[in-house]
């Protein structure tokens, strides 16, 4: 007597769950120029790291005499893995089975990637591709799927991940209803610019309800969701979104009770940057490029942009100084003057509350010229919105260092300072209430109208007012912690890291708020 039987059982359902949906399925998928879930997992893990859970979860059938005569897996795989040799937790939809639709097993393998991530508090990473339900309920109980004492279940285990480990979620197909939202509710969200869509409600459903017949490209592609924010990034294929999540993931702590992972750097700390003396032109009015300032001074060059597309005159990203994973922010004069409006204040606020709730030392770099105006603006609930990224910064737990790059005027300029801030100054810098152009139009109103050349009193006042807000006098009075040659910003930012790495461990922990979408 032994077990043989039932082993040469279990042998034969994980092989065919390997298969899939099977060969013609797998072809058609490819064909479509995306990878299946398994190829996806193996692309984003570390070699041979996987260890799959619920392997034969599925519908098995059995022959009169008990035997198995066949099996259909369920069409959601899920497990754990490292990604550069740190644990993680991955699942996704099986498009190869019912488009990925989920099956009673399915779903429950879905609820249960989210609850592993949590028993372990390892980073979640999604890979997503299907509907999130369907009207055909086969043989599982009809009154349960869609009901509040079921939904709110998964929505509690959606919540609880976000405050505990980094989540990152891809969208590799169509990807609607529930998966949508999965994908919303994640640290980082990354897009396939050809093939992927986000959907509440597909083609089919929005014609029946509102007669508006549009394409899924046209409903949800990349050019809607990498401009309105609910994208992070936008990849060019499959294999750069996997790679993107693991980018993101190396400057992320596993979760609240780590500190982001440090790395060796052979970029010297006292390296100076001569391109830094004269990238911010003296003539005022001409703009100049901010990304350059940040990759001149950051480790290696490198910087890591989020949300690029959505409130573009604010940037957001990672990269390291000596070594430690910072958060940066910058204002991209190129878009509004780096005004903040309404999109660019959420973008920014997220920011915020993204590297609190992961320990990660924040660098602002400030060309802040207020907050948008103008009737869009006032539409927008710009100052709302604004307000709000103050607050977030206002409440920031991690260190700053803020450096005054050229703007920094209105209230908008608030949301580049912390409590916690070590503060400098370019020569370039220009600091007051309002920009000098907007402040002369309004306070010189009259004696611009009713000069003999409007034009040329205007620019008088505006040369003569700009002067006055030069950084020398904050550096005099200690109203900024210093004014520094341009060429010295990295090395000034070096010794911050060393002087904040040890106050970093009392960070560890959840943060007194929850991380939100």
């Amino acid at each position: 007597m032994s077990w043989e039987k039932e082993t040469n059982e279990i042998k034969s359902m994980r092989n065919k769950a390997l298969q899939m949906g099977g060969a013609e399925a797998i072809n058609a998928q490819h064909n479509k120029g995306r990878l299946t879930i398994r190829e996806r997992i193996n692309h984003l893990l570390d070699d041979e790291t996987f260890r799959e859970h619920g392997n034969l979860a599925g519908a098995g059938i059995r022959d009169a005499d008990g035997n198995l005569s066949d099996f259909s897996p369920a069409n959601y795989i899920t497990g754990l893995g490292k990604i550069n040799n740190r644990p993680v937790a991955v699942g996704g939809e099986d498009f190869t089975l019912k488009g990925g639709s989920p099956n009673a097993v399915g779903l429950r393998k879905s609820v249960y990637a989210e609850e592993l991530a949590l028993q372990y508090k390892v980073p979640l990473v999604r890979m997503l591709e299907g509907g999130g339900g369907s009207v055909a309920t086969g043989k599982g109980n009809p009154g349960l799927v869609g009901s509040p004492v079921y939904e709110k279940p998964r929505f509690q285990s959606i919540a609880k991940i976000m405050s505990v480990s980094p989540v990152a979620s891809a969208a590799l197909g169509p990807v609607a209803g529930f998966p949508a939202a999965r994908f919303a509710a994640s640290h980082f969200s990354v897009m396939i610019k050809e093939t992927a869509q986000i959907l509440i409600a597909g083609p089919a459903v929005v014609s029946r309800a509102l007669d508006t017949h549009l394409t899924k490209e046209e409903l949800g592609g990349a050019q809607i969701h990498g401009k309105n924010g609910v994208a992070t990034n936008i990849a060019k294929s499959e294999e750069d979104a996997l790679d993107q999540i693991r980018t993101f993931l190396s400057f992320i702590p596993g979760n609240v009770w780590g500190l982001p992972p440090v790395k060796n750097c052979t970029d010297p700390a006292d390296r100076c940057e001569n391109k830094l003396l004269s990238i911010v032109p003296k003539n005022r009015r001409q703009p100049f490029d901010m990304r350059k300032v940040i990759k001149l001074i950051v480790d290696d060059r490198d910087f890591f942009e989020m949300n690029k597309s959505y409130g573009p005159s604010l940037i957001t990203g990672f990269a390291r100084i000596n070594g430690q994973p910072v958060g940066v922010i910058g204002n991209d004069c190129k878009y509004y003057a780096g005004a903040m409006g309404a999109n660019a204040a959420i973008k920014v606020r997220k920011f915020i509350e993204l590297c609190d709730t992961f320990h990660m030392p924040i660098v602002n770099l400030v060309d802040e010229p207020g907050f948008m105006i103008g009737p869009d603006a006032e539409k927008n609930g710009t100052i709302r919105f604004g307000t709000s990224a103050v607050a977030a910064a206002v409440m920031s737990v991690v260190p700053w260092a803020t450096i005054v790059v050229k703007k920094a005027f209105g209230v908008a300029a608030a949301a580049h300072f912390s409590d916690n801030s070590y503060v400098l100054a370019w020569p370039s810098a220009e600091m007051g209430a309002l920009p000098v152009e907007g402040g002369v139009a309004v306070a010189f109103r009259r004696q611009i109208a009713e000069a003999d050349d409007p034009d040329a009193m205007r620019k008088s006042l505006e040369e003569e007012l700009a002067a006055k807000q030069s950084p020398m006098p904050r550096g005099e009075s200690f109203s900024v912690h210093d004014v520094i040659d341009p060429r010295e910003t990295r090395p000034h930012l070096c010794q911050w890291i060393d002087w904040i790495t040890p106050s970093l461990e009392e960070l560890k922990g959840p943060v007194s708020f929850g991380f939100r979408p």
